[in-house]
């Protein structure tokens, strides 16, 4: 009976899948998955992606996101974490799913759909090592970017279109800044992010009728200008406003 079952169940797939173009069932089981990790982080007021250097063949020598192939039995999480930290040293990093790249081409040895990971993390917090087969590792500009291998250009400017859209519609930066940061850095992150320039003033309107910041009554030291206030983000009121949303324009 299982037997049938079986034959009946590789029937319907061929006829579904295969028969029209007379291809064999087997030929649809027979390419690679993997994962890329686009992670970024914001260091002397500008937005940086974290890059590998390969150390092997295809494309060795050049830079690229940290991403390797998923194994057979691996669910999709654990694999972006497994690579993540196989290549660069890091761990604990929560990461969101963007998207998923199919081009035939895409990778030199044969097909392989790779799904895109992305993170925001504090570049001070975490000291990335190449490990594995990555040759080196290192923060690079997004505005300066390399010629990545593969089709990694792509999907990290698809990830930085995401991000763009969501810092319009959800706080970002307690993932990035130090927990008491001022005004004039939260509001150099948001222009890093978006790439673009903000009146002082209406950001700081703007920013402070959210209800989203808490007034630590502190100011900054060892500082050669007039010293600012610095702030922390309330939590809960940041919380409430990434579920909900909100309509960051200027």
């Amino acid at each position: 009976m299982n037997e049938e079952r079986s034959s009946s169940t590789e029937d319907t797939l061929g006829h579904q899948f295969g028969a029209f173009y007379k291809i064999p069932i087997e030929k649809f089981f027979q390419f690679a998955l993997s994962v890329d990790c686009v992670i970024l982080g914001y260091h002397e007021n500008g937005l940086k992606l974290l890059v590998i250097e390969r150390g092997t063949e295809p494309h060795k020598g050049k830079k690229a996101l940290p991403g390797d192939l998923v194994y057979p039995a691996e669910d999709m999480e654990l694999a972006a974490n497994r690579v993540l930290k196989d290549l660069t040293g890091l761990e604990n990093v929560y990461m969101t799913q963007s998207k998923s790249y199919g081009q035939v081409d895409r990778h030199p040895i044969g097909r392989v759909v790779t799904v895109g990971y992305y993170s925001l993390i504090s570049v001070d917090r975490y000291q990335p090592l190449a490990s594995s087969w990555a040759a080196n590792v290192v923060w690079v500009d997004v505005n300066e970017l390399p010629l990545l291998a593969f089709d990694h250009n792509q999907i990290v400017n698809q990830v930085l279109a995401t991000l763009r859209e969501r810092v319009r519609l959800q706080p970002i930066g307690f993932e990035l800044l130090p927990k008491k940061f001022t005004l004039g850095q939260l509001q150099e992150l948001y222009e890093a992010i978006l790439n673009t320039t903000f009146d002082k003033a209406n950001f700081r309107k703007k920013i402070l009728s959210m209800n989203l910041l808490k007034d630590t009554k502190e100011r900054q030291t060892d500082v050669a200008h007039r010293p600012a206030k610095l702030f922390s983000f309330d939590k809960k009121a940041y919380e409430s406003l990434r579920q909900q949303g909100f309509s960051f324009e200027m």
